[in-house]
């Protein structure tokens, strides 16, 4: 019998967690190899399902999952796909056979398992994190940090909902990292290699790829995508819809929560079953009383599944195109979750990348060995290895006109920090309202919002002097914050941005998508957008100078320059083609031009009317500056 020594002066030991959708797991590293330790189950792997009894007892892993047939409305399984979605979200009733509760925030899920309260997929993943803390104490003696793995496709609001499901937990955590980032890692030690490796990572509920670099010890992802709602949960579904067709239950609104679970239950035994037969026959009960068989092929299943496979293909050919690779530059592909065990996935990588993917590692574990490879040079404060991740969004402001300007555009490496400055439209303006959006169209009403907030207090000043420092900072775990000072004043504001609901199944999949089908409509709009606001401009600048120095207009020139006021302010408002609007903001320049330059004329001999040759010197470069920027700002050029 071995017995595991402790030394309670040696410091706490950091672990790697894989807190997965479908099954979770631990790891620490010892004598420089990354070990997985044994959960409440027994295992390695600890089922990701929490059981809520009747009496106030949680139970968490293989004794949850064995209640899931009975009582399937008090067992929750795949949270994970449920964090940062919304309860009305079009795709929340199709991932679980669960009674949702009502709440005063209808964009967090509530599962009413018969409790006094309900609970959200924050408290059900601290229930699975505070069991395999507990597993790592009982074989460390002392924990210290943990490395928490997520999808790198997981938004801001999902990333700090795993964080918060970790201080429920009572764990410190160390980093987020990346899943594929995480088992690259792990491949990286285990090889030794340098090169461009793709990690194709199929799970439970998420798939992710991303390409990335391994060289000289630095650990750089050059593109990512994925799909955070697609997973072996949906190729369970797709055979259990056929199952529940054959128990007699076409009619959806006959199929109760106990006849869903029981039918997934059969399909995901039948998908594990398909893995090493040709051919499996399974019982179900029918409808009405009897048994139904369904005898299912191998053929079958994977021509059930192709369709999600293509999607994943998809966001695969999308990832090599932003890493400005194809697939024959690829040294090796990575294959990473539990679904790829099947044998018609790791045909398709082989097909979609044509090369057989590396299996040498256990692909339910490696994530968590990564994982453990980065809490302990974490924990060691080591520079031996660099994880440069990636953005897989733009992020950026929306500005005048509704255009976004990006601040930090997809594919920056993190963790990143960038700076933009804006100014003031109107004169007079006491404040700034800054809207953070997410995405790669062109328009912010087309991009994901994550946050509002409004620097207040600026001094009245003329439109264009007032300046507003914006700084965007994205820590190693993805999360960012948002930082807003006004130069001259020094006023300064700052928000986390963690928004409180993630994004649909359609906006994490089409968002890319959208962009590159709609990129030259986009541009269009876009342009026409700054058009109309250059042209608000020109207009507002024309009718003050009207005001103060019309004087110096004869009644031709004024007339001209009426007119062409008149036709711009008619191009902003009705025309749809930028070129129109620009256009008519041609024309008002024109017929101003030398108006502008006998108003220039008029401040200089005014400021130097009656002042000493050393005032004057000062007096003249500052009118000429005001005139200059009245101009370049009339002309729409500042």
């Amino acid at each position: 019998m071995l017995l595991d020594i402790f030394d309670p002066k040696a410091p706490p030991k950091a672990v790697g967690i894989d807190l997965g959708t479908t099954h979770s797991s631990v790891a620490v590293m010892r004598d420089g190899r990354p070990v997985a330790l044994t959960t409440c189950d027994g295992t390695p792997l600890l089922p990701s399902v929490v059981h809520y009894g009747a009496h106030g007892t949680v139970q968490v892993g293989r004794t949850a999952k064995a209640y899931a047939e009975r009582e399937p409305a008090r067992t929750i399984a795949s949270a994970k796909r449920f964090v940062g979605r919304g309860a009305k979200d079009e795709q929340t009733a199709l991932l679980g056979s669960y009674r949702f509760a009502e709440g005063a925030d209808e964009r967090v899920v509530r599962f009413d398992v018969g409790r006094e309260a309900p609970v959200t997929p924050v408290e059900v993943s601290a229930e699975i994190l505070k069991s395999l803390r507990q597993s790592a104490i009982d074989q460390l003696g002392t924990l210290g940090g943990a490395v928490i793995t997520v999808p790198a496709y997981f938004d801001d609001a999902q990333r700090q909902a795993t964080k918060d499901a970790a201080k429920l937990a009572g764990l410190e955590v160390l980093r987020l990292l990346n899943e594929p980032t995480a088992a690259a890692l792990a491949y990286g030690l285990e090889r030794q290699n340098s090169g461009v490796f793709a990690v194709y990572d199929l799970g439970g509920g998420t798939f992710d790829i991303t390409i990335l670099l391994l060289e000289d010890g630095i650990f750089q992802v050059k593109s990512t995508g994925g799909d955070s709602a697609l997973g072996g949960d949906d190729m369970d579904r797709a055979l259990a819809e056929r199952l529940l067709r054959a128990m007699g239950l076409e009619d959806p609104a006959a199929r109760t929560p106990e006849l869903i679970a029981l039918a997934l239950g059969a399909a995901r035994e039948a998908k594990h079953r398909l893995s090493l037969a040709e051919q499996v026959t399974v019982s179900v009960p029918r409808r009405g009383g009897g048994e139904a068989e369904l005898t299912l092929g191998r053929q079958d299943f994977e021509a059930m599944i192709r369709p999600l496979l293509e999607r994943t293909g998809r966001a695969c050919k999308r990832a090599l195109r932003d890493a400005g690779l194809s697939a024959e530059q690829l040294d090796g592909v990575i294959l990473v979750g539990g679904s790829t065990r099947a044998p018609s996935v790791q045909r398709y990588v082989q097909e979609l990348f044509g090369r057989e993917p590396l299996v040498e590692l256990d692909p339910d574990l490696v994530v968590a060995y990564g994982a453990a490879a980065q809490a302990d040079l974490l924990a060691r404060a080591s520079d031996e290895v660099l994880l440069l991740d990636v953005l897989p969004l733009s992020l950026g402001v929306e500005t005048m006109g509704g255009g976004v300007d990006r601040v930090l555009p997809r594919n920056t490496t993190i963790p990143a920090g960038a700076r933009s400055t804006f100014t003031t439209y109107a004169d007079h303006q006491t404040g700034f309202e800054l809207h953070v959006v997410q995405g790669e169209r062109e328009l912010a009403s087309d991009c994901r919002s994550l946050a509002r907030f409004t620097l207040r207090g600026i001094p009245p000043m003329p439109a264009g002097m007032a300046r507003l420092e914006v700084s965007f900072d994205v820590n190693e775990s993805g999360l960012l914050t948002v930082r807003a000072r006004e130069t001259t004043t020094g006023l300064e504001q700052q928000i986390e941005v963690q928004p409180s609901y993630g994004l649909t199944d359609e906006q994490v999949e089409d968002m890319l998508l959208d962009a590159l089908d709609h990129g030259e409509e986009d541009l269009e709009r876009r342009r026409l957008a700054d058009a109309r606001v250059e042209g608000a401009r020109m207009v507002l600048a024309t009718e003050k100078a009207l005001a103060a120095d019309a004087d110096l207009l004869s009644d031709e020139e004024r007339r001209g320059v009426e007119q062409a006021l008149a036709g711009l302010r008619a191009a902003a408002a009705q025309a749809t083609r930028p070129g129109v609007v620009q256009a008519a903001i041609d024309v008002l320049d024109q017929r101003t031009h030398a108006w502008a330059g006998r108003r220039m004329d008029r401040a200089i001999a005014g400021a130097i009317a009656g002042k000493q040759l050393g005032d004057v010197e000062g007096s003249v470069a500052h009118a000429a500056g005001v005139e200059a920027h009245l101009e370049a700002h009339q002309r729409g050029r500042n």
